[in-house]
């Protein structure tokens, strides 16, 4: 399974960005998938999550501000964010766990830079 997460950029305080994360292959599914930040200097963190159950979780950071989606047509992870702050500026790096030929795997997508600016 490949991931290919694009949708990054700069944008000024209180704007908003849409990062999108597609995965491609041959027969998988997906499991769960995730967005993660990790910050220059500091350890990567949850930002949002939808497990196998479609329950989402979200870091306290970015609730009310980030929502998570997934579009199964298009094996499509999103996460739109809102009312950014320069504190959101990080990698942005998505997540899947896919089974193909009846292994689970996680994989991680290449990561997009999200540049805040105050």
């Amino acid at each position: 399974v490949q991931l290919q997460a694009s949708g990054g950029g700069l944008v000024q305080a209180g704007g908003s960005l849409r990062l999108s994360c597609t995965a491609s292959g041959s027969r998988f599914n997906i499991n769960a998938v995730g967005w993660y930040r990790q910050a220059p200097g500091k350890q990567r963190e949850l930002v949002a999550d939808i497990n196998s159950g479609a329950t989402t979780t979200y870091a306290d950071s970015v609730k009310g501000r980030f929502t998570i989606s997934r579009d199964n047509a298009k094996n499509t992870v999103y996460l739109q964010m809102n009312s950014l702050k320069p504190d959101d500026t990080a990698v942005y790096y998505c997540k899947v766990v896919a089974t193909t030929n009846r292994v689970t795997l996680m994989y991680w997508g290449q990561g997009t830079l999200v540049t805040v600016s105050s």
